[in-house]
């Protein structure tokens, strides 16, 4: 679906259901009202939206729904301004603008063959789960699979109700760690960047896909590195002052980049050309 005439103008919205994931992470799970519009909508597996309240605000969000699972797009939100707070304060019924799809997505025919090693971090998990079922989906095109997922505690973690099918799929091999021993806790017990290392993920014919916080970034990089990926094999997303989503405004330059139009996927060997600026 290619966007309104207008690309300021946003779609209504209803939403049909909500997901309360951690004390500060919602999940919104929305329908376009004009259906001839929702029968036609289409996105890249890594494409983000612009979520509106009226009177509040608008901000941007990763459609985290698949490409192959179209009845309905879900959007993440974790609560940290205005606009969040108001979108928190939506439940199912109410409605919002969506300006969708903007941004370019995951390059996800040039990973076929591949092995692929999925890192995310608490609210990091949301890009990354729009590829990961678009790839267990089409799980004959890709290689072996591997997911670390990872948060400060069981509570921080998003998508719960996921986590037995993930960790039972025999056709991926997942690892889930917090960064703190807590009560009940069955799995991995140690901060992403070591427990990638203890994984050792072979780096030959594979790709690497992270997103979470800047600091998690910052040494999973290193160990990625260590474990002798090369810097085109690992990629990750920015949201960096996202507001037009068109490239207009200016506000998500780095350099000559626009995050809204040339991202928000880069490859690491693309970033470490743009000014340091992030």
């Amino acid at each position: 679906m290619t966007q309104a005439a207008n690309p300021y103008l946003p779609e209504i919205a209803t939403i049909i259901e909500t997901v309360q994931e951690t004390p500060t992470i919602k999940t919104f799970r929305v329908r376009l009202k004009n259906e001839k519009r929702m029968q036609a909508f289409s996105f890249k597996p890594g494409q983000v939206g612009q979520l509106s309240v009226f009177g509040t605000g608008e901000s941007t969000f990763v459609i985290n729904s698949s490409p192959t699972r179209l009845d309905f797009l879900q959007f993440s939100v974790m609560r940290s301004g205005e606009n969040t707070a108001a979108l928190h304060a939506l439940e199912a019924g109410d409605e919002l603008g969506v300006r969708a799809p903007l941004g370019n997505w995951f390059p996800y025919e040039q990973m076929k063959g591949k092995d692929i090693v999925f890192i995310g971090g608490g609210i990091g998990m949301a890009p990354l789960r729009t590829l990961l079922l678009f790839m267990l989906d089409n799980r004959k095109d890709y290689g072996k699979i591997r997911l670390l997922y990872g948060a400060r505690s069981p509570e921080d973690m998003a998508f719960k109700y996921e986590l037995p099918e993930w960790t039972s799929r025999e056709d991926l091999d997942t690892v889930l760690t917090i960064d703190r021993e807590a009560a009940g806790w069955e799995h991995k017990v140690g901060l992403i960047p070591n427990v990638l290392l203890e994984m050792e993920p072979a780096a030959a014919n594979a790709v690497a896909i992270t997103c979470g916080p800047p600091i998690m970034i910052k040494f999973t990089l290193q160990a990625l590195k260590k474990l002798g990926f090369e810097d085109a094999q690992i990629i990750t997303t920015l949201e960096k002052r996202m507001k037009c989503g068109v490239g207009i405004c200016g506000r998500c330059n780095i350099g000559t980049k626009y995050v809204c139009i040339d991202g928000p996927v880069f490859s690491y060997a693309q970033l470490k050309e743009l000014p340091n600026e992030l």
